[in-house]
Parts: C-alpha cells; structure tokens; sequence
C-alpha cells in the first residue's frame, strides 16, 4: 500500500477565485483529480515544503511593479499585432527574466486554457494584479477591444511607475543630505570634542561656556545616547504597529496631509492616482460608482480613500460626481469644477485624464518646491550645529592662548 503524503494544493474556483489548502493522498495525480471531481482547477500540487519557495519569493515590491509594467508592454503589443492570446501569454514568459514571475503567466496561461477567461485568471494572482486591472480586462473582454484596453493600461501602468519613481528620486538627496549632516555632528560630539577637552583635565585653565556646554552635551550622548537611541527605535516600532491599524493609518494618513509643503504634494499625488484611475475606467464603460470602489481601493491615503464613500452615495442618488467630489473636502477645489464641465460637455472620461494630467505636474512642481526648501534647511541647520561645535573649540583655543600669552 502506498504511504499517504500531505500535498499543497493551488487551484481555481467556479467564479474564479483561488483556492488553497492540504490534502493528503497517495499521490499529486490523486490530490489533481481529487480537485477536479470538487469542481477546481489545479494550478499547483506539491510537498508543503515547495510553498515557501513558490509563493514568498515574488512578493517584491519594486521587482512586482516592473513585471507588472512588462507584462502589460509585451500583452499590448503582441495584441495589436494579432497574435492570438494564448500564444501571446506563452512568448510573454518566454521573454520574463524572472523565473518567479514566470511561473505566475505559466499559471494564468493555464488557468485561461482550462476555460476561463483572461480577467478570471489573471484574478487568480492578486499579488500582482489589482481589482482596477482585472476589471478593466473585463471590460476589454466583453467590449472585444482586449488590444486597446491592454495600451490603455500600458499607459496606465508606465505613467503611475514614472510619478513614484519621480517622487522616490527627489526625496533621495534631501534624506542623504540629513543623514551624513547628523552622522557628522555625532562622530564630533563622541570622538572630536572629548578629545579636544582633555587638553583642559589637570590643569588649572577655566573652560569658557559654550565649551563646557558642547562637553556636557558631548558626555550626556556617550553616556546616554544608547539609551535615547533605544527610546526612539521603541518608539518607531510602536508607531509602525500602531499604524498597521485601522484608527492608527487614519490618524497617520491626517498627519501627513497637514505637514507643510509636502501635505500639499501628497493630496495632488492622490488626486492624480484616482483620476488615471477613473478615467481609464469611465473611458472604457466601467460603471461610475464601481469605477469609484476600484480607484478608492488604489489610493495610498486612507482619509482620502474614505471620503470617496460619500462621493459613491451622491453618484447613486443621482447628483453625478462633481458635486459630492467637492462637499468631500479632501480633493484639491479645481478638481470639482474639472469634473463639472466633464459631465456638461459628456466627456467625463476626456476630463479625468486630462485632471490627472494637471495634478501629476502639480505633484512634480510641489515635489520640487518641499525639496527647494528642504535641502538648504538642513544645510543650515547642519552649518548652525557645526559651526557652533567649531566657534565653541576656537573659542576655548583662545582662552588658552591668552592665559600663556
């Protein structure tokens, strides 16, 4: 008799959504046709041990974003160019670098040849693929313009990546910029200055005051400092779980929103994600208020997520989207009146692009301006601190020059 082995199973529901738990079984062909007698569809039958490996390795946030991208360049232009769909899925993960990400267009490859459509397989991946990008496939499918809907994403897809990347590059050099300013005046007050005051140990020479105050301040952090420094990662981790919840996000998302300059930057950022987002859907028949559920679920900012609940209400009760976007308060007042002429000319679609449009070189012009500011304070903050160390030790020199002159 056969030893029976617990085997890992991924497969695909009737409607579509993944399915995955343990069976145990003589072999993975029973554990396959096991599935397929309840009505799923086996993607994956193996040891408990491969799922580590399968599964975890491309939860990757960068490497995620740019399969993503690929995928949907590589879908585009073989579509346009009238390759049939399974064959395009094949070539596509031929092309993919990644083996991980490989796997997961072999497994929509599969899913789609056992029947179901592509929006219904590419669901199967969640990691990868958003509610926004499923549905807009959807409609692709039902609408027979797959090609168009999958340049629209393109488009999509290239214009979000190149904002994050921008927003990304900018806040390099400013954070740089403070890091080596505190690492700088950290390695003074725990090396330089110490050194520097045993010139007056054992001797009778009074220290002049700014020198005593930078040596106080120099052995509080050599004493100390571990203890600060302790406080203040405790402090970061409580920050971080409180956040992962519910009330701590609103309470962080608020925060943000209000910081000078940069509030200002992040509102635009999600003004602009929500409308590429609503205007790639409203532009391809996806209803108004579930193409306002699917951009809410993209949006990064929670205040700004949940106030689009009330916008759906107003849109079900009939006053359209421009009104109740304004009474929401958390979109920037141009954004109302876009929308208005929108909905009186009947190119509502035309106006949310062109919004986003706006609000991505807004987000940029703000971007640039928080770190127009931002980079020469911290360099006089820095040359304040620095500078006052230094006066501090010519000070002191002085004051021994004197008493030997």
């Amino acid at each position: 008799m056969a030893a029976v082995t617990s085997f890992h199973f991924k497969a695909v529901a009737g409607d579509g959504k993944l399915r995955t738990g343990v069976i145990s079984a003589e072999s993975d062909k029973r554990v396959a046709q096991e599935l397929k007698r309840q009505g799923l569809i086996p993607l994956y039958v193996g040891v408990q041990q491969q799922k580590a490996i399968q599964w975890r390795l491309p939860k990757l946030g960068t490497n995620r974003r740019r399969d993503i991208l690929f995928f949907t360049q590589e879908l585009s232009t073989l579509l346009i160019s009238g390759v049939p769909l399974d064959r395009a899925l094949s070539i596509t993960s031929e092309l993919t670098e990644r083996p991980q990400f490989r796997g997961v267009v072999l497994d929509i490859l599969r899913v789609l040849k056992g029947g179901k459509s592509l929006a219904d397989s590419l669901a199967t991946q969640p990691d990868y693929f958003s509610d926004l990008y499923v549905n807009m496939v959807r409609a692709g499918e039902a609408s027979g313009s797959l090609s168009t809907i999958f340049e629209r994403l393109t488009e999509f897809e290239r214009t979000r990546d190149d904002l994050r990347s921008y927003i990304v590059s900018s806040m390099i050099y400013p954070s740089l910029l403070a890091l080596v300013g505190l690492g700088s005046v950290l390695i003074l007050l725990n090396y330089v200055v110490p050194r520097f005051a045993s010139v007056f140990e054992g001797s009778h020479l009074k220290m002049p005051l700014p020198t005593m105050v930078m040596l106080t301040v120099s052995n509080y952090i050599k004493g100390y400092g571990w203890i600060v420094g302790l406080i203040v990662a405790v402090a970061a981790i409580a920050i971080r779980f409180y956040v992962r919840t519910p009330e701590g996000r609103m309470w962080w998302d608020t925060f943000r929103l209000k910081i000078p300059v940069l509030g200002d930057a992040l509102r635009k950022a999600e003004t602009s994600r929500f409308a590429r987002a609503m205007g790639t859907l409203v532009g391809n028949s996806v209803p108004l208020v579930q193409s306002i559920s699917i951009s809410r679920s993209i949006l990064n900012n929670r205040r700004i997520a949940g106030s689009l609940e009330a916008v759906a209400q107003g849109v079900k009760r009939g006053e359209g989207i421009a009104g109740p976007l304004s009474r929401a308060g958390e979109f920037p007042p141009l954004a109302g009146h876009l929308l208005s002429v929108g909905e009186e000319t009947g190119k509502l679609d035309q106006m949310f692009n062109r919004m986003a449009d706006i609000y991505e070189d807004e987000t940029r012009s703000a971007i640039k301006r928080f770190t127009t500011l931002f980079e020469p304070l911290i360099i006089l903050t820095m040359g304040i601190l620095v500078g006052t160390m230094i006066l501090s030790m010519l000070i002191a020199i002085t004051s021994i020059n004197e008493v030997a002159g």
